[in-house]
C-alpha cells in the first residue's frame, strides 16, 4: 500500500474542495479517451464539465483534470492535460465518474428527485438520502 505525504494529502483534499464548487449532485461529468496501450489495459481520459455562467448566462467548459487525478490518485498522462486509468472489461469513463462521485460524496448524498440517478430507485428503495456517493453523478462520453 502506498504512503501519502501530508503534502499529498493537502493537495487531495484542496482537489476535492475545488471539484465540490464545481459539482453537484445530478451533474452531467463528460469523459473522453485520447489514448488506449497496445495491450488494451489503460487509457489516456480526460474530464470536461459543461457548464453555464450564473452571471453571464453564457456557456463555460471546464477541464478539471488535474483536479480529478489528484482527488483519485492517477497519473497524469505524458501527452495532454488527461491521466492514466488502468484495467479493462468495463467502461472506464463510468469507472472514472463513478469513483470521482464516491471521492466527493463518501457519506453519500441527499436525493435530488426526479432526475436522482442512485442505484436505489431501480431496487425499489425511495429514500431521500442515499447512503452511497457513487451514483451522485452522472456519466456521458464526449
Amino acid at each position: 500500500m502506498a504512503t501519502t505525504t501530508r503534502t499529498e494529502q493537502t493537495e487531495r483534499q484542496e482537489a476535492i474542495d475545488q471539484l465540490r464548487a464545481w459539482l453537484k449532485p445530478g451533474d452531467t461529468v463528460y469523459t473522453i479517451v485520447d489514448h488506449v496501450s497496445a495491450s488494451g489495459m489503460s487509457r489516456n481520459i480526460r474530464v470536461v464539465l459543461l457548464k453555464v455562467d450564473d452571471k453571464t448566462g453564457q456557456p463555460v467548459d471546464l477541464h478539471p483534470n488535474w483536479a480529478v487525478q489528484t482527488a483519485l490518485g492517477f497519473r497524469q498522462a505524458k501527452r495532454g492535460d488527461g491521466f492514466i486509468v488502468g484495467g479493462a472489461g468495463m467502461d472506464m469513463g463510468f469507472h472514472v465518474v463513478y469513483e470521482l462521485s464516491k471521492a466527493l460524496w463518501p457519506d453519500g448524498f441527499e436525493c435530488i428527485g426526479e432526475r436522482c440517478n442512485a442505484n436505489d430507485h431501480r431496487n425499489g428503495i425511495k429514500d431521500t438520502f442515499h447512503k452511497s456517493g457513487g451514483y451522485a453523478l452522472r456519466h456521458r462520453w464526449l
